[in-house]
């Protein structure tokens, strides 16, 4: 297993963490005893701080009496969780004995899950129906170390590897690169926009950081660590757990038995299935099956010749607008289906436009968003940018996504800030020794393992699938001002793509909130309306 880095508390601190966390040792552990509100809060905080969230806890919320931590944490009596034993009972028996796999759907709990490697957050993402947050890499600088070394993990592949030592040399100096490139765009960046009156310095200082980081963030490589907050049903966890068993990984394989245990002093009946030989362990063995034979059926269908960024529409269908306009009318009417797509196809143009502008009504922000007739098609597009960009889009998964592995055969990214202030040269070295890093290590430890070689920079190939009401999601909101131009470019050319290879411009036109804006300092006016909001929320009414 990984040596993961274990926080040193003081003993005051271990008594109070014991209150609220199921360890305070392991990278993985539970949150207990606290009210939901102060766990969603912590959450949030969680995705912005450098701080690990036990000691984020501890800094920020224990003492504030805002959140009454500190009278919990006074006062508490014997662990609740006792008290529980039969609502355990009644859940095995119904849940278990009986199969009623709906019952696993009225319990939950929050799982922190700590210093895991950017392969293992989008493992731990895959599932729909849970609530995530990951540290951003906009707003935490990964240029302070962990213990004895930068961020990043050592997997046992690698480590029993002969790879072993030029792994933590090459790593080393990605990170210290990454740390000088970040100190020196920072100092452009602010040459570049000098506050202006009015912005409160931290403000400034918070814009600035994120624009420097989201430049620099494609040194960073996949091996990178992250935290992540999860809140997730039993049955959620369950199919995670089920699917990480079978995952070639051993990072992923063995985070889950420590995800498994912590959760088993939260929520211990609904995971009675997951190791059971003839239960979880069977639908383990089924998915890696499943994983090895397609494997073998792929091995020969070739390697990619088309390095760069792209955005294609695959698969629509022609008659998309003229079905909606049927779906739109089903829930007014008393007619069945079949009959309101036949009215819809002998309608003139302009007639289907009316009912499509009745549908979308006038939006006064992109929250407004069409009903289900919206939901009536769907757009398939294969897309390939870098990995940074790729992580932020993955965040929509109740669409289709699905992503090939991570390799450096796909070409990469030199953003225009890097190119014009002299780092071009740096940026190409470590790129280029990265990608022949990542070929060694394939050869010898196939291309699962390569994986943690590989920059953010670098390109990777996904498949999204969406209906209309998810494009207006998806699209309106990641074109937004204060997005990265990475993903505000692919959000751009699906749009595009909507209009122009689909031909549905009553879609495409209903999309009002597309934003083309150029920007040249991208958080600094949400950053500018989040505070008109503290400042709002602070006055007396």
């Amino acid at each position: 297993m990984p040596a993961y880095y274990s926080e040193p508390f003081t003993e005051d601190e271990t008594v109070v963490l014991n209150r609220f966390f199921t360890n305070t040792d392991l990278p993985v552990f539970g949150l207990v005893n606290l009210p939901e509100v102060v766990k969603g809060a912590l959450f949030a905080r969680y995705s912005r701080s450098p701080k690990s969230l036990r000691r984020l806890f501890l800094d920020e919320f224990v003492s504030d009496p805002d959140t009454g931590i500190d009278a919990l944490a006074l006062n508490l009596g014997d662990d609740p969780r006792v008290a529980t034993k039969k609502a355990e009972q009644l859940y095995t028996r119904i849940f278990f004995d009986y199969g009623d796999d709906s019952v696993a759907q009225l319990g939950g709990a929050h799982l922190a899950c700590e210093q895991a490697s950017n392969l293992l957050t989008k493992v731990l993402e895959w599932g729909r129906l849970a609530a995530y947050l990951e540290q951003s890499t906009r707003y935490i600088k990964y240029d302070v170390a962990l213990g004895d070394r930068y961020r990043y993990l050592v997997p046992d592949e690698i480590a029993a590897s002969p790879f072993g030592d030029r792994y933590l040399a090459h790593m080393e100096h990605v990170f210290d690169t990454y740390s000088r490139m970040v100190a020196r765009m920072t100092t452009v960046f602010e040459g570049q926009h000098p506050r202006q009156e009015g912005d409160p310095k931290w403000i400034w200082n918070a814009t600035i950081r994120a624009k420097a980081c989201d430049t620099i963030r494609g040194l960073l490589p996949i091996s990178t660590l992250s935290n992540l907050g999860i809140y997730a049903t039993g049955q959620a966890y369950e199919m995670s757990l089920v699917r990480m068993r079978a995952n070639p990984l051993a990072e992923v394989r063995q985070y889950g038995e420590m995800m498994l245990a912590e959760l088993r002093q939260i929520i211990p009946a609904f995971l009675t299935r997951v190791d059971l030989a003839e239960r979880g362990v069977q639908w383990s063995s089924y998915l890696e099956k499943v994983r090895l034979d397609l494997e073998e059926k792929g091995e020969d269908l070739g390697t990619p010749d088309d390095p760069g960024q792209s955005v294609t529409l695959t698969d629509w269908d022609p008659d998309a607008e003229t079905k909606i306009a049927a779906a739109a009318l089903y829930a007014v009417s008393e007619l069945p289906d079949q009959k309101l797509q036949e009215l819809a196809r002998e309608m003139s143009s302009a007639q289907k436009a009316e009912i499509v502008a009745a549908m979308v009504g006038d939006r006064a922000n992109r929250r407004h968003k069409p009903g289900r007739a919206m939901e009536r098609s769907t757009y398939r597009f294969d897309v390939k940018c870098d990995i940074g960009a790729f992580r932020d889009l993955q965040r929509h998964r109740l669409m289709t996504l699905e992503w090939q592995r991570y390799s450096t055969r796909l070409g990469y990214d030199i953003p225009d800030d890097v190119a014009s202030h002299g780092l071009e040269t740096d940026w190409t070295a470590l790129m280029d020794s990265s990608g022949e890093f990542y070929e060694d290590v394939r050869a010898d430890l196939g291309p699962d393992v390569a994986q943690y070689v590989v920059p953010f920079a670098y390109n990777v190939r996904f498949v999204m699938e969406m209906n209309p009401r998810q494009a207006f999601h998806l699209i309106e909101l990641r074109s937004q001002p204060a997005g990265h131009s990475a993903y505000r470019t692919v959000a751009h050319q699906m749009h595009r793509a909507i209009r122009d290879v689909a031909g549905h411009r009553l879609i495409a036109d209903s999309m009002k909130y597309v934003d083309y804006t150029d920007v040249d300092l991208e958080r600094l006016e949400g950053e500018r309306q989040a505070q008109k909001k503290r400042d709002a929320a602070n006055q007396p009414s």
